[in-house]
């Protein structure tokens, strides 16, 4: 059984081009932490307004042109907060302060990202679909045992969203043991050409838009660039008739961070610090994208349960972007 919130819900507009959310999903992207929950965690995420997170366990892929995957709901080398028994356990602190969950398994691939799996024979794209499935599976049924109400059925898998049919299946098999909610996550370079919308609950977008290519934006130039991207999202919108989440969005606290939001903090260690510039780009998300009727949720990247730990990072835990976020989830 769901533990529903009622947060949101959607009906077609007067002119049918868009659907409109009521209450919308405020997210963040949840770390799961090595030991357990000490107690307060989820009251500290609740107390900047948030009402949601994703939750991400990982299945493993040792190189992204084989098919075989690897994953175990509960393993001693997992972090605690990955396991079976941390999801369930920061699902139920959630509950308490009704914040939801939606889980996001996600493939970690060895010197690679989801976006670069991509088989050379027909034959391995069969058995990395089968081998999908059973992993994505498990975390369904785990879904629906726990009641979770949101589930993410794949996250940036690029070069094998164009076999419609292959998701579909998988599509049919998740349905068939979770009664919750679905999207796909797809990057923002992805999701115009999805064409299994149609069989979701929600178009999923990885938000890493580019914003500006200035060393210091101002926040007219950012709102400009959202323009420009929200005019693509609007039109798939229309054409699917479904809802969007931003299944992530999010920005380094350096003077980059407008530049190529997707780009790892390990990559940024010779960038300059800068909250103000992160901050800046929380800011025109909430005042470009945020009141859009379609709009029903947003995840940010990320939200680590002991507070921020290195520099650069995304979180904006103790920085100026906390407090944007906080004025906003509060206030709506």
């Amino acid at each position: 059984m769901f533990l529903i919130f009622g947060f949101w819900f959607f009906y077609p507009s007067s002119d049918e081009k868009f659907p409109i959310i009521k209450d919308k999903l405020k997210g963040v992207c949840w770390v799961g932490g090595r030991e357990g929950l000490k107690g307060g965690e989820l009251k500290n995420l609740a107390s900047i307004g948030a009402n949601a997170m994703s939750q991400t366990p990982f299945g493993w892929q040792s190189d992204p042109n084989s098919p075989e995957i690897r994953w175990s709901l509960e393993d001693d080398r997992k972090w605690w907060g990955e396991s079976g028994k941390g999801l369930e356990a920061t699902l139920d602190s959630g509950n308490i302060h009704q914040i939801s969950t939606m889980l996001k398994p996600h493939l970690w691939v060895r010197g690679a990202w989801p976006g670069e799996i991509e088989m050379k024979s027909e034959t391995d794209w069969q058995l990395w679909f089968e081998e999908y499935e059973a992993f994505i599976l498990d975390y369904a049924n785990f879904a629906e045992r726990t009641g979770m109400p949101f589930f993410c059925i794949g996250t940036e898998l690029e070069k094998s969203s164009h076999r419609t049919a292959d998701w579909k299946k998988i599509i049919q098999a998740i349905r068939k043991v979770y009664s919750g909610q679905l999207t796909y996550a797809a990057n923002f370079t992805e999701f115009e050409q999805v064409e299994f919308w149609t069989d979701l609950d929600f178009i999923g977008i990885q938000a890493y838009f580019p914003l500006s290519e200035k060393d210091e934006p101002q926040l007219k130039d950012l709102l400009k660039s959202w323009r420009s991207h929200l005019k693509i999202i609007e039109s798939t919108v229309i054409r699917f008739q479904k809802p969007v989440i931003f299944t992530e969005i999010g920005y380094c606290n350096t003077a980059d961070a407008a530049r190529e939001p997707w780009v790892w903090p390990n990559e940024r260690k010779e960038t300059a610090l800068s909250e103000a510039i992160q901050a800046l780009c929380y800011e025109a998300f909430f005042q470009s994208v945020w009141e859009k009727d379609w709009l029903a949720g947003v995840y940010f990247w990320k939200w680590y349960p002991d507070g921020k730990r290195r520099d650069p990072d995304f979180t904006p835990q103790g920085l100026q972007a906390e407090e944007v976020l906080r004025h906003y989830f509060s206030n709506l």
